[in-house]
């Protein structure tokens, strides 16, 4: 081979002794910020206006009160709204201060209304002890 020779091949090789240049061939991958998240808690409404409950039911399940508790229903450390007697569920709004809260209640029969009207009605009294199948 001669001189020439080789000094070409040399040229074209990517492994010169002059040092050419790789280049990549894929882009360089940039991190993942939240990598991936975490999976959803369910929250939301869980019983709808008329649905029937039993004590211990769960309602509502909120990160923070946007819906209050009302008659027959408490609310849990981490304002998770539940159910302390048998009925159906019943959601209105209420003035409070300058605007309105929302509220969710539990009714004994189907067809009250809350807020309840104890000067017309009377409290409602079970005790623990309630028939649903009354008429």
């Amino acid at each position: 081979m001669s001189f020439l020779t080789r000094l070409v091949d040399s040229v074209r090789s990517p492994f010169a002794p002059q040092g050419s240049i790789r280049t990549a061939t894929k882009r360089a991958g940039g991190t993942v910020h939240n990598h991936g998240g975490s999976p959803g808690k369910r929250l939301g409404l869980k019983k709808f206006s008329d649905q029937a409950v039993i004590p211990g039911n769960i309602i509502v399940r909120q990160r923070g009160t946007l819906f209050h508790p009302g008659q027959n229903v408490k609310i849990g450390r981490d304002h998770t709204l539940y159910a302390t007697a048998p009925g159906f569920v019943r959601f209105y709004k209420e003035k409070w201060m300058r605007s309105e809260r929302r509220f969710v209640g539990v009714v004994l029969n189907r067809g009250e209304v809350l807020p309840r009207d104890e000067a017309a009605f009377g409290r409602s009294r079970h005790c623990g002890l309630v028939n649903l199948n009354s008429p």
